[in-house]
């Protein structure tokens, strides 16, 4: 009897052994499969689930508006006084609705080009208002004539179409015409061949941004989705040294098994330059663990603040000598128009700057950009890029639409914020397909090496207890 019963404890001692040391194998083994999977599954090829939805993204896109409608023009056109603005919105679009075209692959390189179309479609649900609303804007045309024509006799001609056209500082547009472009009547009267259509995104719909050509991860998991080039090259022809580099990806998706403390480097030619974000928090999004990475005040710090930041500072005369931050310059992105961005409402910026406006009020919550992406895909599950649209106005004493200035002002036209967010029905294909036989896994390892070791314990401490009373 003793005997049968001492066997049985050994027995139950050897079974919860070989289940922890099983559930320690399956560990690493475990991790290996994930691994492999992962990155078969993450390389942009025909086939895999990164690929459908690098095609086609699975996500609605939504932009939303805010215009600035000026409530002064006259008293700041005629006396300078500080612009007083109230912003309107939003007024939402969905944008980035139409598959990427002239996707060729490149066996050789490892690499796939494409260029993304562009499309804006009206979401009058979604907004407080129609794209016939009015609003007081500045000039755009009227504001960016000394900057492009900075010669005085240039700008006395230039002055008398302006006055001929009944051109003011400050114009009544609506929100369609102020983004997707409008016939300009000062431009108009030009005696030579210009663009005379003018408008905050001008021209959008119909046009693509690329080519891109980016990596497919087939050979080199770690440089999938990263950019190799853009338009052909691998530099911008903006900046000068690093900081003309296009670096990272596209920011829709990173390089799988994403940690912490990594950089998430990436471009976005909205803003004319490579840019990065840091980890700030962990989340849950509708099940999924996610990454929440952030544009941190260092990306637009000046190179007083951050010396990395020496190669965005273009005008020394604009930048105050190179002090000011939270804006960028982007005026060489845009054939010299005036084009200043920034973070909405003016958001991290240096004081000086909003001191001439009236009427902001930045909100870090409300006014941050923001990827919320899974480390172990790598996929951007949540985004919110948010920036301002600024127009740098200076004093030109030849155009008297602007001579009464006495000092240069940095005018709000607009902020955007382009959001998207995974749906509910693929947050649940993903959780089935990715996350869930992950944690699947995780679970029977850590089942099987928990019951092991407790198995293992108990029987030997039972098996001890037996021998004890037996020898007594």
């Amino acid at each position: 009897m003793g005997c049968n019963r001492n066997c049985g404890l050994i027995a139950g001692a050897v079974i919860g052994a070989v289940l922890a040391v099983f559930g320690g194998i399956l560990m690493p083994v475990g991790d290996m499969i994930i691994e492999k999977t992962i990155k078969k599954e993450v390389a942009l090829q025909e086939g895999t689930t990164a690929y459908k939805n690098w095609v086609t993204t699975g996500t609605d896109v939504y932009r939303q508006f805010w215009i600035f409608d000026v409530q002064n023009p006259d008293e700041v056109a005629v006396n300078s006084s500080n612009i007083k603005v109230k912003q309107r919105g939003p007024y939402t679009y969905r944008v980035r609705y139409l598959s990427k075209d002239n996707i060729t692959h490149d066996p050789l390189t490892n690499t796939v080009s494409f260029v993304q179309p562009n499309g804006a479609i009206f979401e009058p649900s979604l907004s407080v208002g129609s794209e016939n609303d009015t609003f007081t804007i500045l000039n755009l045309a009227v504001a960016a004539a000394p900057h492009l024509y900075p010669n005085a006799f240039v700008q006395v001609v230039l002055n008398s179409l302006i006055k001929k056209s009944k051109s003011t500082m400050f114009q009544r547009r609506t929100v369609k015409e102020l983004l997707w472009g409008y016939k300009d009547p000062f431009l108009s009267l030009v005696p030579y061949p210009i663009t005379t259509t003018i408008g905050v995104f001008y021209p959008y719909n119909n046009t693509a941004d690329g080519v891109y050509k980016v990596f497919n991860g087939k050979d080199d998991i770690s440089k999938v989705g990263i950019i190799d080039t853009y338009k052909g090259s691998r530099t911008l022809g903006y900046w000068s040294d690093y900081c003309d580099l296009v670096n990272g990806t596209d920011a829709a998706t990173f390089p799988p098994f994403v940690e912490k403390t990594r950089v998430l480097q990436f471009f976005s030619s909205d803003i004319c330059r490579s840019i990065y974000a840091v980890f700030a928090e962990e989340l849950d999004l509708k099940g999924i663990n996610v990454y929440r990475f952030v544009l941190p005040p260092k990306a637009f710090a000046s190179p007083v603040q951050n010396p990395d930041n020496h190669c965005f500072c273009t005008d020394r005369e604009v930048s105050n000598n190179c002090t000011f931050f939270g804006v960028l310059d982007i005026s060489k992105c845009k054939e010299g128009k005036p084009v200043i961005l920034s973070l909405p409402h003016l958001l991290h910026a240096s004081p000086e700057i909003s001191e001439t406006v009236e009427g902001l009020n930045a909100n870090e919550e409300e006014h941050k950009t923001y990827l919320d992406v899974e480390p172990i895909t790598g996929f951007t599950l949540r985004f919110a890029k948010r920036l301002q649209v600024n127009i740098l106005v200076k004093p030109a004493k030849k155009i008297d639409a602007l001579k009464g200035l006495k000092r240069n002002y940095i005018v709000p036209i607009l902020w955007l914020n382009e959001t998207g967010t995974v749906g509910d029905e693929k947050a649940e294909m993903f959780k089935s397909q990715v996350t869930g036989k992950i944690n699947l896994l995780g679970t029977v390892e850590i089942v099987l090496l928990s019951v092991g070791v407790v198995m293992f314990v108990a029987f030997m401490i039972s098996y001890c207890a037996c021998r004890s009373k037996s020898a007594k």
